[in-house]
């Protein structure tokens, strides 16, 4: 039996467990089969009971976004990656940043780091974008206003007071483009602050970018 025509058609997402049992159902052990496609590099193992297809069968897999939305869910990418995507910061995001609503994690795997933070309902559920990155890959991640408000709201020891200093954090501290920030738009945030944490930085943060 061919294993790499069985997955084809689902290695484009992370693969469950159950859906891999299902395609070796005709096989009397297929634990065992998972367990040579594990160590034969077939397959990948990103958390228990959830896989990416391996090197070795040469077929597309998931975008660490996608491979972020399905390791911790509900989640989406956000943070640091997330700006990173919408080139609102010079630096590239080696882990990559999410944002869910179960509690706080840091996965260490084979395809990279992905860490989770955790936000209440419903200011988690404001500004997500679902990227169609392939007519198979639709991921998950914060529209550029969400993920700038996650940072502020994520950080710790960042309290917005002034105009003087929410500037120095956005251009000194996280060097962003002020032609880019002044392309936000400040209206769907204020409409995210009344069910928001760090309600006043995240007011100083509006306030900020409509004068710059």
């Amino acid at each position: 039996m061919d294993f790499r025509k069985m997955v084809k058609e689902y290695a484009e997402a992370p693969i469950s467990r159950h859906l891999i049992l299902e395609l070796l159902s005709e096989y009397q052990r297929p634990n065992d089969k998972i367990s040579e496609l594990l160590k034969s590099k077939e397959l990948i193992s990103i958390r228990r009971g959830l896989y990416i297809t391996g090197p070795k069968l040469d077929l597309t897999t998931p975008e660490p976004f996608l491979i972020a939305n399905h390791l911790r869910g509900p989640s989406y990418v956000s943070l640091e990656s997330a700006l990173s995507y919408w080139n609102m910061i010079p630096e590239r995001a080696y882990e990559i940043s999410s944002v869910t609503i179960k509690t706080s994690k840091l996965y260490k795997t084979t395809v990279g780091r992905f860490s989770y933070q955790q936000l209440k309902t419903p200011y988690y559920s404001y500004g997500i974008k679902n990227i169609a990155y392939s007519p198979k890959q639709t991921m998950l991640v914060a529209s550029p206003e969400k993920a700038l408000c996650d940072k502020v709201v994520l950080t710790s020891k960042i309290y917005l007071r002034s105009i003087k200093q929410t500037r120095e954090f956005l251009l000194e501290d996280l060097r962003m483009d002020s032609e880019i920030l002044k392309t936000l738009d400040t209206k769907v945030m204020k409409s995210w602050i009344k069910k928001a944490p760090k309600k006043s930085s995240l007011k100083m943060l509006i306030k900020t970018l409509i004068e710059l």
